[in-house]
């Protein structure tokens, strides 16, 4: 199964970082950005988890909630989210069933080694559960910005 724009969000359940079992559908009814991130602690990680921290609020008015996935262990995203006092939940996709679901767990490569990993992604999902939209291989750098403007132009009645 491969998800799709204009096609229901493919329903999941991930421990959040207080261990707490979290289903996309818990969220029926408000948009939700669902992205996918490679790895806590890392420059272009901290750097997009610290962009949606600043602007959460924004998202919060327009009826809108931030969850982050990556292959991250409970114990890390903990870490990360006291380090860097992030307002979101983080999901632990350990087994990287989510990511396969979303397709987002590819074969990557770096400085000619393959390994598989998440490309960063992110899909956003109307009230009713819908993709409206996805940005997959994304740059970080005003990411949050478009995210951001997308749902207010588009979503929002």
């Amino acid at each position: 199964m491969s998800v799709e724009v204009g096609k229901q969000a493919p329903d999941f359940k991930l421990k959040n970082q207080d261990g707490k079992e979290v289903s996309l559908s818990d969220y029926k009814g408000q948009n939700i950005v669902l992205y996918f991130y490679p790895k806590d602690m890392t420059p272009g990680c901290t750097t997009q988890a610290c962009d949606f921290r600043d602007n959460y609020s924004e998202f919060k008015k327009i009826n809108t909630v931030v969850l982050g996935v990556s292959p991250d262990p409970i114990e890390s995203h903990v870490k990360f989210i006291d380090k860097y006092d992030l307002t979101f939940p983080l999901l632990a996709d350990e087994d990287h069933e989510v990511a396969k679901l979303y397709g987002v767990w590819q074969l990557k490569k770096t400085f000619g080694n393959e390994y598989y990993g998440i490309v960063r992604s992110t899909f956003i999902i109307d009230e009713e559960g819908i993709i409206q939209k996805e940005y997959r291989n994304i740059r970080v750098k005003n990411h949050v910005e478009k995210t951001f403007d997308y749902i207010k132009e588009e979503l929002i009645k």
